[in-house]
C-alpha cells in the first residue's frame, strides 16, 4: 500500500488514570518535515508510538491516506520507519548482519546493494564486520537511522535522532532529511536540538500536557518562538 498523508483526529491516549494525549488533531503530507516539540513527559513519544501503530489511541482516529491501521494491517507497517530511544539493533551482530536481517524481514529486493549503500551513508563501511556492541553511541545511532530507512518508508518517525552525533554526522543527517523531503517522505521528528532543525523543518508544533499547540512562523529563531509560546502557555 501507499499513502500521501497522515491524519490524526481527536486522538486521546490514557495510561490508567494518566492522560498522555488529549484530542490531538494533526495532518502531515508527503514531502513535509514536521517538528514535534515539547518538554519531557509532554506526550511526544506516545504520539509517535501511535503513529507507528505500536500503540492504539484510547479515543480518536489515525488515518494513513484514507485507511486506518487496522484496515491496512501489515502492509502499512512495511511503509513506516521508526527510530526511537530503543534503536532496534542487535549488539551481538555486525552492522552488515543487522542490516541484512532487517532487509530480509521487509522482504526487500537487492538486499546486498541496499546494505552497502546504507553502510556508505552511515560512514560505517570500515567497521562493517565488527559487532555493534563495540560501537560508540553515535555510530549506533547512525546505523539505526539507516536501519529505519532501509526499506524506503513513506512515513518516518524520528525520536531524538541527533543524540550522540558529532558535527559532521549532524550535518549529514540534515542532508539526509532534506533528501527524504525531496522524494516525498512524511517525516515527524522530536528533538530538543532546536538550533539543529531550525531552517530544516517545514512546520513545528508543541505538545504541552498532552495538548497540541501550533508554533506559528514569525520573527526570531525556532527556539525563540518556542520559548515565547511556552511562557504564554504557562
Amino acid at each position: 500500500m501507499d499513502f500521501t498523508s497522515l491524519t490524526l483526529t481527536d486522538v486521546t491516549r490514557n495510561f490508567g488514570r494518566r492522560r498522555a494525549l488529549f484530542k490531538v488533531s494533526l495532518r502531515c503530507v508527503a514531502g513535509e518535515i514536521l517538528a514535534l516539540l515539547g518538554p519531557n513527559g509532554a506526550g511526544k513519544s506516545t504520539l509517535l508510538s501511535i503513529a507507528s501503530t505500536l500503540l492504539e489511541p484510547t479515543a480518536g482516529e489515525v488515518r494513513y491516506g484514507d485507511q486506518t491501521a487496522r484496515a491496512a494491517g501489515a502492509a502499512l507497517r512495511g511503509r513506516i520507519g521508526v527510530l526511537g530511544h530503543d534503536l532496534y539493533i542487535y549488539p551481538e551482530l555486525s552492522a552488515v548482519e543487522n542490516l541484512q536481517f532487517f532487509g530480509r524481514v521487509y522482504g526487500l529486493p537487492d538486499v546486498p546493494a541496499r546494505v552497502e549503500a546504507a553502510l556508505a551513508r552511515a560512514e560505517l563501511a570500515h567497521r562493517r564486520d565488527d559487532p555493534v556492541a563495540g560501537y560508540s553511541r553515535g555510530m549506533r545511532q547512525r546505523l539505526a537511522l539507516e536501519r529505519a530507512l532501509l526499506h524506503d518508508p513513506r512515513l518516518v518517525l524520528l525520536d531524538e535522532p541527533f543524540t550522540g552525533l558529532d558535527d559532521a554526522a549532524t550535518s549529514a543527517l540534515r542532508r539526509r532529511l532534506a533528501g527524504l523531503r525531496e522524494v516525498g517522505t512524511i517525516v515527524l521528528i522530536t528533538t530538543h536540538d532546536l538550533e539543529t532543525i531550525d531552517g530544516l523543518v517545514d512546520r513545528a508544533v508543541m505538545l504541552q500536557n498532552g495538548r497540541l499547540v501550533t508554533i506559528e512562523p514569525g520573527p526570531g529563531s525556532l527556539r525563540d518562538r518556542y520559548r515565547r509560546l511556552t511562557t504564554v502557555s504557562a
